[in-house]
C-alpha cells in the first residue's frame, strides 16, 4: 500500500475528548471515528489490526477443536424469559420492540441463543464433547461508556459454548479453553494472566478472568509476580489429553493472581513479601463453567449409554476482539505513539523515501516494495511528498515494527536503513539484506 493513496486521517494534536493512551492514539492515529457514545467507526488501519486480532483468536480456536458459526445480533426475547435472565439482566441491555410488537434485544451474549441452537439438534451423548463459537458484534447500554473501545457500547467478542455430558468433560474444556487462550495473547504479544474472577450476570462457580497489566487498567489485582514470567512458547499441545492440559493450566493458576472482588488478604500473605505486587488490569478474556444453569430450565438434555436423560452440563468462554487492541496499544507504546508486535501488526514494514521523485531513491523504494510483497508481506511505503521529519513522525505514531529508510546519500554507498520501532536502534544493511531481515523476522510469527 502506498500512502499518497491510503485513508490514513492521522491528527497531530491529542484528542480533548480522549482519557487514556490507547484512546488518543487510536484517534491519532487515524484507527477510528467516534459516531454515538461508545460507537465507533473502525478506519482502514484500525480495521486492518482488528482483523489480524480476529484471525488469530480463530486460529487458536480451530487448533483447540473448536468449530465457529455466526449467530444474529438481535435475538428473540423469548429464549431469555426461557433462562430467566431477561428481567435480571439490567439496564445493559438493549431491549426493542420490532413493527410486530415483538419484544427483542441486541445481544449482550449468546447462551440462551446457542442453548435453542444444541437442543434442536442433539439428542445424544454420541454427538459430546461439542464446543461451539462465533466473533460477533455485542451491545451493552453502558450508563458510562469511555476510554474508547476499552469501555465501547458496542463492540466485537468471540463467545464459546462448550455442551459435555457430565462435569469431569466440562471441566477439561474449561481447561482446554484457558489454555487456547494463553496462546493467542501470546501470539499477540501480551502476557494475560489468568485470575479467579467474580462470575457476574453469566453465572456459575468456576471462572478466570485474563488480565493483561496497564496502570490504566480499571480492575485492581493483587498476584505473586512470578506469574509473569510463564510462557507456554511453541511446546505442543494435545488438546485432547486431559492430563497434559489441566497440568498447563495448574501451572499458569497456582501462583496468587486475584481480581479485588476474589482477593483474599490472608491467602495473598504466605505469597513471598518480594513478590507481592498490587497494580491494575485490562480484562480481555474470561471462562466460566456453569454446568446446567441454562440447558436444565432450557430442556437442553441428551440421553446416556445407560438410557437416561440429563441436562448438558455447560461453559461460556469470551475473548474481547476489540477491546484487545485497546489493551494491546496500552501495553506496548511511547511518548512517539503506538509500538505494534508482529503478530497483529497493520502492516509489516514501512519504507519511507527521504526524497521522493528522485529516480534512484523512487526505483529502490519500488523495489523493496515489490520484494516485501512477492512473498507475501505487506509493507507501507510512504510515497508523500512530505517532509522527512514529518514522514519520521507518522510511522513511529502508526507503530508499524519496522521502518526501511532510502535516501540517495545511504544508497550511493549501497545502503538502506533498518530500524526497530521498539528499540529505537538502527543498521544499515544492503536493501537485499534488509528485505531479508524483515522476512526472517515474520517467518517467526507465522
Amino acid at each position: 500500500m502506498r500512502l499518497s493513496r491510503y485513508f490514513l486521517p492521522v491528527l497531530k494534536e491529542n484528542p480533548a475528548e480522549a482519557q487514556i493512551v490507547s484512546h488518543r492514539l487510536m484517534l491519532r492515529a487515524g484507527m477510528i471515528k467516534q459516531q454515538a457514545a461508545g460507537i465507533y467507526s473502525w478506519l482502514p488501519m484500525g480495521f486492518k489490526v482488528l482483523k489480524n486480532i480476529e484471525r488469530i483468536v480463530h486460529e487458536e480456536q480451530i487448533r483447540a477443536g473448536h468449530i465457529p458459526l455466526l449467530m444474529p445480533t438481535l435475538q428473540p426475547a423469548d429464549l431469555w424469559r426461557e433462562s430467566g435472565r431477561y428481567d435480571d439482566y439490567g439496564q445493559e441491555m438493549l431491549r426493542i420492540k420490532d413493527r410486530h410488537e415483538r419484544d427483542m434485544l441486541y445481544g449482550p451474549t449468546n447462551e440462551e441463543m446457542i442453548t435453542d441452537i444444541f437442543r434442536s439438534h442433539v439428542s445424544s451423548y454420541k454427538d459430546l464433547p461439542l464446543t461451539l463459537y462465533h466473533i460477533q458484534w455485542k451491545f451493552r447500554d453502558e450508563v458510562r461508556p469511555r476510554f474508547g473501545v476499552m469501555r465501547g457500547r458496542e463492540f466485537l467478542m468471540k463467545d464459546g459454548y462448550n455442551f459435555d455430558v457430565d462435569k469431569p468433560s466440562a471441566l477439561h474444556a474449561y481447561n482446554r479453553h484457558m489454555v487456547s487462550y494463553l496462546r493467542t495473547y501470546e501470539r499477540m504479544g501480551l502476557t494475560a494472566i489468568p485470575m479467579r474472577a467474580d462470575s457476574g450476570p453469566i453465572g456459575g462457580d468456576d471462572t478466570h478472568e485474563f488480565l493483561v497489566l496497564a496502570s490504566t487498567g480499571e480492575s485492581e489485582v493483587f498476584y505473586d509476580d512470578r506469574v509473569t514470567a510463564l510462557k507456554l512458547g511453541d511446546r505442543a499441545i494435545d488438546y485432547d489429553d486431559r492430563d497434559q492440559v489441566a497440568a498447563v493450566c495448574k501451572e499458569f493458576t497456582t501462583l496468587y493472581a486475584r481480581t479485588d472482588e476474589t482477593h483474599d488478604e490472608s491467602v495473598f500473605a504466605g505469597v513471598p513479601e518480594e513478590n507481592r505486587k498490587v497494580g491494575r488490569g485490562i480484562e480481555v478474556g474470561q471462562i466460566f463453567y456453569f454446568g446446567t444453569k441454562y440447558s436444565e430450565p432450557m430442556g437442553a438434555t441428551v440421553q446416556t449409554a445407560e438410557g437416561t436423560q440429563v441436562p448438558v452440563e455447560m461453559g461460556s468462554h469470551g475473548i474481547g476482539v476489540s477491546r484487545l487492541l485497546g489493551a494491546i496499544i496500552e501495553a506496548s507504546h511511547d511518548d512517539k505513539g503506538i509500538i505494534w508486535p508482529e503478530g497483529v501488526t497493520p502492516f509489516h514494514c514501512g519504507i519511507v523515501n527521504l526524497k521522493q521523485g528522485d529516480a534512484e531513491a523512487d526505483a529502490a523504494c519500488d523495489k523493496i516494495y515489490a520484494a516485501l510483497t512477492a512473498v507475501g508481506l505487506e509493507p507501507l511505503y510512504d510515497d508523500t511528498n512530505e517532509r522527512a521529519g514529518g514522514k519520521f513522525a507518522t510511522m513511529d505514531l502508526i507503530g508499524l515494527p519496522w521502518r526501511i529508510t532510502v535516501g540517495p546519500r545511504g544508497l550511493k554507498n549501497g545502503v538502506v536503513e533498518l530500524t526497530s520501532r521498539r528499540t529505537g536502534e538502527s543498521e544499515e544493511l544492503s536493501p537485499e539484506a534488509a528485505v531479508a531481515k524483515v522476512v526472517e523476522i515474520y517467518a517467526a510469527h507465522r
